[in-house]
């Protein structure tokens, strides 16, 4: 961008240019009337000032300018440079987890008689993305409403949400499943591939979907059945809530859940994400 001058700023300074560059203002200039030839010499005179001095503003302005950025360069070993870049990623990882704790950490309407901190961190984080930031209902306990197959069945009759299943049994093992769909008794498989088995044996397992058949969720007055295909269930229940068995199956290839194929059940709660 061009700079004004007066009228006396650019005889000065084209006085001072003719002197420091004769060759360039002198030489080949043809003489003309004295009046056309002032006119030429103001414009010619004002075009190579203004060509001068933007030269001149442009290299004082990177000799100032240079000091000031190079306060910003510093010269480090490459050790020095991985330690910074290590110290950046603690600082960011420590960010991260501060924020999954406090925004993702579950909310739950009653005090769960078989999941800790511990269980509850460990299974949100692998919850389907639709079931965050939802309250987590409490939706039957054999604490609260007895050990009967129909009772879970009669308070999950108007919900159309996911549901987390989990179980304790008589050796003091957590496990469970999480289910797209609420228990109900239905003649056929239900179910998506949401759906997980899990236990914590004692170190957390996660068991989800092979893809190698759909059977899911069955249920009956009878039992309640997880999984399926290989000669066995990987989760089932009686009609008391009471016995219960875990197999290795097609549907998640998993492992028993238990430390027993057979086992005896301690509690049961069934809880659901929604509004």
């Amino acid at each position: 961008m061009g700079i004004a001058y007066s009228v006396g700023e650019v005889d000065h300074l084209y006085t001072f240019f003719v002197q420091w560059s004769p060759d360039i203002y002198n030489i080949g200039k043809k003489k003309r009337c004295k009046s056309c030839n002032n006119v030429r010499k103001k414009r010619h005179n004002a075009y190579l000032v203004n060509k001068e001095v933007n030269g001149i503003n442009k290299a004082f302005r990177k000799t100032v300018s240079m000091p000031k950025a190079a306060k910003k360069w510093e010269i480090i070993t490459v050790k020095d440079s991985k330690r910074r870049l290590s110290l950046c990623s603690s600082v960011e990882s420590e960010v991260d987890d501060s924020e999954y704790q406090e925004d993702d950490f579950p909310v739950l309407s009653h005090e769960s008689q078989l999941l800790d901190e511990y269980h509850l961190q460990k299974l949100v984080a692998h919850l389907p993305p639709r079931t965050q930031g939802y309250l987590w209902q409490l939706a039957y306990s054999t604490v609260i409403h007895g050990s009967s197959l129909k009772t879970l069945y009669r308070n999950m009759a108007n919900l159309d949400s996911p549901v987390l299943l989990v179980i304790k049994d008589m050796h003091k093992k957590v496990f469970g499943a999480f289910c797209s769909d609420p228990f109900r008794v239905s003649k056929y498989c239900y179910g998506t591939g949401e759906t997980f088995l899990f236990s914590f044996n004692p170190d957390f397992q996660l068991y989800r979907w092979s893809g190698e058949n759909s059977y899911f969720v069955s249920g009956n007055l009878e039992s309640l059945q997880i999984g399926g295909g290989g000669g066995g269930f990987a989760l089932w229940l009686d009609a008391d809530l009471y016995h219960g068995a875990s197999f290795s199956c097609p549907t998640f290839h998993n492992a028993p859940l238990s430390t027993h194929e057979d086992f005896i059940v301690q509690d049961v709660e069934v809880w659901t994400m929604q509004n």
